[in-house]
C-alpha cells in the first residue's frame, strides 16, 4: 500500500491543476486528513442532518419561521429512521 505523501507528490508532480490544488488542500490539512483515514469514526450522520436542514431552509427560502423549519427537520428525520431499515429496490 502506497503512503500518503507519496501519492499527494503524484497528484502534485501530474501537472494538472485541479489534481495539484487537491494535493495542496489536502497537505495543509494532513492531521485531519489521516484521522479520517485511519479512524474508524466519522461524521455522516451529523453531515446528514446539516443536509437536510439546509436543504428544507432552500425550499423553504424566507417564507416561513423557525418554527415550521424546525418541524420540517423533526419529521424528515422520523421519516429516515422509520424507512431505514428498508431494503431498497434496483429501478427496472
Amino acid at each position: 500500500m502506497r503512503c500518503l505523501p507519496d501519492w499527494l507528490n503524484d497528484l502534485a508532480d501530474s501537472g494538472l491543476a485541479p489534481l495539484v490544488g487537491l494535493a495542496g488542500a489536502l497537505r495543509e490539512d494532513r492531521h485531519a486528513v489521516t484521522q479520517g483515514i485511519t479512524t474508524p469514526y466519522n461524521s455522516g450522520v451529523n453531515e446528514g442532518r446539516i443536509t437536510d436542514v439546509k436543504l428544507q431552509k432552500r425550499l423553504m427560502a424566507g417564507r416561513a419561521g423557525v418554527p415550521l423549519l424546525r418541524h420540517r427537520v423533526v419529521l424528515i428525520a422520523h421519516l429516515r429512521r422509520r424507512y431505514a431499515d428498508r431494503p431498497t429496490v434496483s429501478p427496472r
